[in-house]
């Protein structure tokens, strides 16, 4: 049996190769299907299960006798909810596009070298592969749609849209060249096809569906008929300011999808979605210095933002629209490195660091400030996961659109919003920001960092590593010493907190289903 989406392997030869190498679709082995090849048919071993189907076993007492099919047991198994049921779909929306993820590194969080060793990548797209695996390996899964709470359905943006020109089953012509039209007709396809083939959809329209979009404008793009759903984001656009496609790439436009398909959803509700983390790979050089709990007075930097600037600057995006003009705006009062004309920001400081210019030591250098600046780029961007894993408190400008968990964690705990209109005056507010609020601000990041790291999916391949080769790798080894809740693990307790308040469950009749928060969740009880 194969597990984690491995049965897609590097042999060495190909002409077609990534560093003298090429992809081979390996197959199940006999009696084990699906994507991931842990689904088991009547011919796989009760023995050989995965870890999230061992309860049966668990509860079997030693003198039952384990035939080879699944026996007849009257056995009743305590599951953890929420259960997520993750659907099967036809290779089209997964195996064909990851076969080919090794040349086109946007949708893949690890690849491996000629040793089989993973070398992990710094595409924050990977966030996509990552919850799905941590989906398919997790004992919050079922195989019984019956039992269900979630439903997950494993449509990759992430693989769709950077293999948009070269894949072949996928085409272009209808699409004048949209990538975004494109992954509107993709998802179409998925829901279509779950609704011909299974019961679950009209049982609640939808509602009960988890869908990710992990692109730079989420699920912008994504077609009406889904839209009751919870979507998985990196973009929480509101449209209550921005009501257009934010995006200076002309491909990712979704202004001109044509409204019977799009609909007129916005791209983001606070009430059924959720903003997740972008990917960032492990850095065990970081981890072990312990830079995210560096205290305040080793920050001497007041605040810090690296990365493109836009067309004042060489090499700047030349787009007047790229970051909807947040990051050039920052850069015209505050920038600390010369523009083209020679000129530095109107309120250049001595402790304040706006640079296009990249940087050696870039994490080092959040580490060593107080506040780090959070701006959209084609909209969505790492930097809010740059300023958490460093324990930099996150300064975040971009009006109506949401962060990471900002729906369901209290940001005002642990960052700073500046409205737009407020960036001239950004500095004097951060300077009159006192000392206590600041130490509150830093001990608070310091508290959920966790959060914003795929622990769950890194400490998944070590394991499978660890199984290959007989030891940790060191990305693991610091990872293994951390205990509190990451990325996966947050996802799952809003799916668990959603399952009891959402008020259209409540709605339903769902036979042994209760709904209202646990009893153990009240004050007061008993």
């Amino acid at each position: 049996m194969k597990m984690g989406l491995e049965n897609l392997v590097m042999i060495p030869g190909g002409r077609y190769g990534f560093d003298g190498w090429f992809l081979v679709l390996i197959e199940c082995d006999n009696g084990w299907y699906g994507a991931d090849c842990s689904i088991p048919s009547v011919l796989s071993s009760i023995r050989e299960w995965p870890r999230w189907l061992q309860p049966l076993t668990a509860s079997v007492t030693d003198n039952v006798h384990l035939t080879e099919n699944l026996p007849n047991l009257d056995v009743v198994v305590e599951k953890k909810r929420p259960l997520i049921y993750v659907y099967d779909l036809p290779a089209e929306f997964n195996i064909l596009l990851l076969e080919g993820r090794h040349f086109n590194l946007k949708c893949v969080n690890r690849i491996y070298n000629d040793r089989n060793a993973t070398r992990w990548t710094d595409q924050l797209y990977g966030a996509q592969m990552a919850i799905y695996e941590s989906i398919l390996s997790s004992p919050f899964r079922t195989l019984n749609g019956e039992e269900a709470d979630y439903f997950f359905v494993p449509v990759l943006d992430s693989c769709i849209i950077p293999r948009a020109y070269d894949v072949p089953h996928l085409s272009m012509q209808e699409h004048n060249g949209l990538r975004s039209s494109l992954t509107l007709e993709f998802y179409q396809k998925a829901h279509d096809h779950i609704v011909a083939q299974y019961p679950y959809w009209n049982r609640t329209s939808g509602r009960d569906h988890i869908w990710f979009f992990s692109w730079d404008e989420g699920a912008c793009y994504a077609p009406k008929e889904i839209w009751n759903s919870m979507m998985l984001v990196h973009w929480g656009n509101t449209n209550s300011k921005y009501n257009h496609s934010t995006t200076a790439y002309w491909a990712d436009n979704w202004d001109h999808i044509p409204f019977d398909r799009r609909g007129n959803h916005p791209c983001f509700e606070p009430d059924k979605d959720l903003v997740l983390p972008a990917w960032k790979r492990p850095k065990e050089d970081s981890l072990r210095s312990n830079l995210w709990a560096r205290p305040r007075e080793k920050r001497r930097t007041l605040f810090y933002f690296n990365g493109n600037l836009g067309p004042a600057y060489e090499n700047g995006r030349p787009e007047s629209k790229y970051s909807m003009g947040i990051r050039q705006k920052v850069a015209e009062e505050f920038g600390s490195s010369p523009n083209k004309e020679g000129k530095l920001g109107k309120q250049h400081a001595d402790d304040v660091i706006v640079t296009p210019l990249r940087s050696d030591n870039y994490h080092e250098e959040l580490t060593s400030s107080i506040f780090c600046g959070v701006m959209p780029g084609d909209g969505w961007s790492g930097r809010m996961e740059d300023s958490i894993l460093q324990g930099c408190i996150p300064v975040i400008i971009q009006d109506g659109i949401f962060l990471p968990y900002e729906n369901v964690l209290n940001h005002e705990i642990f960052t700073i919003r500046i409205r737009e209109d407020e960036i001239p005056n950004m500095i004097n507010i951060l300077r009159g920001i006192n000392e206590r609020e600041i130490q509150f601000k830093l001990a608070n990041v310091q508290k959920i960092w966790q959060r914003f790291l795929y622990r769950d999916s890194i400490l998944l391949e070590a394991e499978r590593q660890k199984t290959e080769f007989g030891h940790v790798e060191d990305w693991a080894l610091e990872l293994l010493q951390l205990t509190e809740d990451d990325v996966f693990a947050t996802f799952i307790q809003v799916l668990h907190y959603k399952l009891h308040n959402d008020p259209w469950r409540q709605e339903l009749l769902h036979g042994k289903k209760e709904y209202g928060l646990p009893r153990e969740c009240l004050i007061g009880s008993a």
